[in-house]
């Protein structure tokens, strides 16, 4: 765009006159760009940033691989060291089998009691634990109610007997206990 300018010129006589000047702007240099040159420089960057992504995503498919054969391995392990804490338990009921022909009931029936304590102890080792249902008031969370039976001497919905233990594994209820609960209505 132009920029214009007035002056005044006076002569010696007295005459002046007005004078319009126009400055015209130097345009702004507009720097040639080699768009071939460029474009060549733009597709090796995208190139470049492919070969990065899908080396990214084998990497990440190769982590997800590893992660599973980690947990399954993992799995294995814990489910090896489970059953070799069984073995004795296994050892006991070879035993008491053997037994039960030269054994009176008495013998017998420690025997059992004893395996049924080592087995006790073998699973709240691996963090199984009861369920205790007996004159404590029904949940549904870790009570199967199979029947209703009526007693006055305690009040509804109280379990009056537990027909199968129940049981939790590290906070989470394995198998409910089955119950029998008081209705007297």
């Amino acid at each position: 765009m132009a920029e214009e300018k007035k002056v005044i010129v006076g002569n010696e006589n007295g005459d002046s006159a007005e004078i319009t000047l126009q400055k015209k702007q130097a345009e702004p240099k507009v720097e040639e760009i080699d768009t071939a040159a460029e474009l060549e420089n733009l597709k090796a960057e995208l190139s470049a940033k492919d070969d990065r992504l899908v080396r990214l995503l084998a990497d990440f498919d190769n982590f997800r691989k590893r992660a599973a054969r980690d947990k399954t391995d993992l799995a294995t392990v814990i489910e090896q060291e489970f059953l070799k804490d069984l073995l004795p338990l296994l050892d006991n009921l070879s035993r008491a089998s053997n037994a039960m022909d030269k054994a009176d009931a008495e013998t017998l029936r420690k025997g059992i009691e004893m395996i049924k304590q080592e087995t006790v102890a073998v699973m709240g080792k691996h963090g199984l634990e009861p369920i205790d249902a007996l004159n404590k008031p029904f949940d549904p969370n870790y009570h199967q109610a199979v029947g209703t039976v009526k007693d006055e001497t305690k009040e509804d919905g109280i379990i009056a007997a537990e027909l199968q233990r129940g049981y939790i594994a590290r906070g989470r209820v394995i198998r409910p206990s089955m119950v029998q609960v008081v209705s007297n209505s």
